[in-house]
């Protein structure tokens, strides 16, 4: 993908609709929808290069790295996505590092294809998922570390429910991001991850994902209930999802396999309200 490929509007928008959660809430006040967009924007970019681009994708995005760079420091990039970050860049003094990481994580994607343990795969998530976190939070001049601690496992959450969701394309691709101590504790195979129907083997695996997550996202509640305005709006929503997706694991049997797992919009719309409205998640 060159600078001339960049994804056209509908297509960012097909993906955003296919995320757990929503990117840019309407009700939020435009200009927080703008920024939360143009950020998704480079993200998305970044992991379509690692995933999906043809050719030799780590120089891809080594390319992409230095045009981002160019947009931090006041040059001209080539890549429509960026200059598009341009003025969030200037608004919200964004820092480079997060999509640095990012970047960091999609290279990293073409040297590793398993994990040995889950702090093996943690340590992906902190690339991968924790600069996201991390980039809201700037967006909204909420930076303090606590916070950042708090919204560190709700993106781990996300991050590691999308690999449960994927874990059949993920393996097609010649990647496994589960752990492979818990797939040999529990008797799974790559077999087992591209079969018609998840077998009680992966399930349980699954299940123990789920249950995992689940955990993490309670850091959402404390992170809601101490944000204000539009962000604790906008957190609530991506909290929210993370919990519509746990829902959304247990009605299939945590079985990703014989049909995708999405998450309903009641789901988490109900979710949302409840967090909003400082009461936690149900159990």
């Amino acid at each position: 993908m060159t600078a001339s490929q960049t994804p056209a509007p509908a297509l960012l928008l097909d993906k955003r609709a296919a995320e757990n959660f929503p990117v840019a809430l309407r009700v939020l006040p435009a200009e927080v929808r703008r920024d939360l967009e143009a950020v998704y924007g480079v993200v998305r970019v970044i992991d379509d290069l690692g995933d999906e681009a043809p050719g030799d994708r780590a120089a891809l995005l080594a390319g992409f790295a230095a045009d981002q760079h160019l947009a931090f420091t006041g040059g001209q990039p080539r890549y429509e996505v960026l200059r598009a970050l341009v003025p969030t860049i200037g608004r919200r003094r964004l820092d480079e590092q997060p999509l640095r990481d990012l970047i960091e994580a999609n290279l990293q994607d073409q040297r590793v294809s398993r994990y040995e343990s889950y702090a093996d795969l943690l340590g992906y998530c902190r690339l991968s998922a924790v600069p996201i976190g991390r980039l809201v939070l700037a967006i909204f001049d909420r930076p303090e570390p606590e916070l950042a601690r708090l919204s560190d496992d709700v993106c781990v959450a996300l991050q590691i429910l999308e690999h449960c969701q994927d874990v059949g394309e993920d393996c097609r691709r010649g990647r496994i991001y589960l752990p492979q101590q818990e797939l040999r504790h529990y008797g799974v195979t790559p077999d087992h991850l591209t079969a018609r129907a998840a077998g009680p083997e992966l399930r349980a695996l699954v299940a123990t994902q789920v249950d995992r997550c689940e955990l993490l996202l309670d850091a959402g509640d404390e992170l809601v209930a101490r944000l204000r305005g539009w962000a604790r709006v906008a957190v609530a929503g991506y909290a929210a999802g993370g919990r519509a997706t746990v829902a959304a694991f247990r009605r299939a049997g945590c079985d990703p396999l014989s049909a995708p797992v999405t998450p309903r919009r009641r789901d988490l719309a109900w979710h949302a309200l409840r967090l909003l409205a400082g009461r936690g998640a149900a159990r």
